[in-house]
């Protein structure tokens, strides 16, 4: 198994928690997203993932090589095909909870915050770390107002689930962007929770081996 990422890539540090917590093991080789223009666009990468992005997650299946993209894709197989420790509940209401946590994440925060989009912003003359500075208290208040109804120790109920395997990467970055994470009690308290965990420590940014590279 090898896993195409970025240290500081909020995508990728989900996939590392998710394969942390299944007690996976694989080979770590870095894509840097900013050195000579961004390795994510050479015709290399691109034979891996046409949307010139990471994580790319190689796995062996009955005798090929298969190429995993997406960071919703890549965790929802881990956990089809490692069922322990489950990323859903099984209710189904907490699931969709789940659900609609990860996709204010995956849609409605990180996508504005992105190399891609924030290039777009500073070519039209915005100031684009603004930009993604509000599209985060944005995304992050709606977060603690979803928190506020349906956490427990988690942010969904009494055990991790998918939508903390998002959450921490992202509070990761909101501080990158100097953003004022106080006004958002509950996820400070769920990515504590969430770091504090021995078994999710090496995937943190900060350790991996192209980390300020």
């Amino acid at each position: 198994m090898k896993l195409y990422n970025y240290y500081r890539s909020s995508a990728s540090y989900r996939v590392r928690i998710g394969l942390a917590l299944k007690g996976l093991n694989y080979e770590y080789i870095a894509v840097n997203l900013v050195k000579q223009g961004g390795e994510q666009h050479s015709e290399e990468h691109r034979t891996r993932n046409l949307m010139e992005q990471v994580p790319v997650l190689e796995i062996e299946d009955h005798g090929r090589t298969l190429l995993l993209t997406q960071s919703v894709s890549i965790l929802e197989y881990l956990d089809e095909r490692y069922p322990e420790p489950a990323f859903f509940p099984s209710d189904p209401i907490a699931r969709a909870a789940v659900r609609r946590c990860v996709e204010i994440i995956n849609s409605g925060i990180q996508p504005l915050q992105n190399l891609k989009a924030l290039e777009e912003i500073r070519k039209l003359g915005g100031d684009e770390k603004a930009f993604a500075r509000g599209a985060n208290e944005r995304g992050l208040a709606a977060l603690e107002a979803e928190a506020e109804k349906s956490s427990g120790s988690f942010l969904v109920g009494d055990k991790l689930t998918l939508a903390d395997i998002f959450l921490v990467p992202q509070m990761y970055s909101a501080r990158r962007l100097n953003v004022d994470v106080a006004p958002f009690p509950n996820l400070v308290r769920i990515d504590q929770a969430v770091l504090a965990m021995p078994a999710l420590a090496a995937a943190h940014p900060e350790r991996q081996p192209d980390a300020n590279a």
